[in-house]
């Protein structure tokens, strides 16, 4: 088979962690996917329970949304004095930065690689990266401009053909994920390239929480379901839907009962809005907006569960 990262860290068969399920050596499909069962069932028994929500994974299918949630959570939570840093996933997506409030792009993770720096050559400062546990405050300037409360990274972008598939972006963001040490005021959002690939590479194996926009299709209500199967069997214990861009209350109740016949469950609600689609459109943070204020209520909740969780 080619290049595998072990779901557990072990370096081979056999090594400390292995839990002997038999994944790395798979030579034909039935093996893998017995293999993958065994994973599945461990995680799921072993996962984590409990405790605060701080590193929160953003997911579900290409245009239902996720760049704009991202927003409008990352603007709710930093007005109730979080200090949000916000991690840019998507290769095919250039303007969360802008909807953000930040008027350039901040340098990419991706320029700490010599393929894919600015000059050829890696970068000087990259000890950060490979910390143990990173702070926040560990990271350099370049990468991490700030606003108010709201810190912003981005992993990279493919710009121009041949440069490469999106392995190395993943790798970078696995890391990262796994490794960010969060203060006690502290919240991860994670914007996740659309679809399921990411939970094959396991980059969501770190989050605490995982969200999965969904919008009144069924193709991505039929993700939804997915993304919650996948995230359980990562041992991600807290994981549901975000309805978005809902038109009435009765397409509303239509979806809560059709995720729930996919044992998904239904987080919260944001309404369609036309003010955020004009400033989708317009390239520019969406501001003072009804979605605006149904994602404070939603971010409130999470909030409280954090509160309760750590006192």
């Amino acid at each position: 088979m080619g290049i595998f990262h072990c779901p557990f860290g072990c370096p081979h068969y056999e090594a400390e962690g292995c839990i002997d399920c038999g994944l790395c050596v798979a030579t034909t499909n039935e093996e893998m996917v017995e293999a993958s069962k065994k994973v599945r069932a461990y995680l799921k028994e072993h996962a984590k329970q409990g405790g605060p929500i701080q590193k929160i994974a953003v997911c579900g299918k290409g245009g239902v949304g996720k760049s704009t949630t991202v927003t409008l959570m990352a603007k709710a939570l930093a007005s109730l004095g979080y200090t949000v840093l916000v991690l840019d996933t998507d290769e095919s997506n250039p303007g969360l930065y802008r909807s953000l409030g930040f008027e350039q792009m901040p340098k990419p993770l991706l320029s700490l690689m010599s393929r894919f720096s600015y000059t050829g050559e890696a970068e000087d400062d990259t000890h950060w990266i490979m910390l143990p546990e990173i702070k926040i405050t560990d990271i350099p300037p370049d990468f991490i401009p700030a606003e108010d409360n709201i810190r912003f990274l981005m992993v990279g972008k493919i710009d121009n053909p041949f440069q490469g598939c999106a392995c190395s972006m993943a790798d970078v963001t696995r890391g990262l994920v796994a490794r960010l040490a969060l203060g006690e005021n502290e919240i991860f959002l994670i914007d996740m390239e659309a679809g399921v690939e990411s939970f094959g590479r396991g980059v969501e194996r770190s989050v605490d929480l995982v969200l999965s926009i969904t919008e009144p299709s069924f193709e991505s209500m039929a993700l939804a379901e997915k993304i919650v199967y996948m995230a359980e069997g990562m041992g991600i214990d807290r994981v549901g839907a975000l309805l978005n861009k809902v038109p009435s209350e009765t397409i509303k109740e239509k979806m809560i009962a059709e995720l729930e016949k996919r044992n998904v469950k239904t987080l919260g609600t944001i309404h369609f809005d036309q003010a955020v689609q004009d400033a989708g459109f317009d390239g520019r943070p969406p501001v003072n907006t009804n979605a605006g204020e149904e994602v404070k209520e939603i971010a409130q909740l999470l909030i409280n569960i954090v509160q309760q969780a750590s006192g």
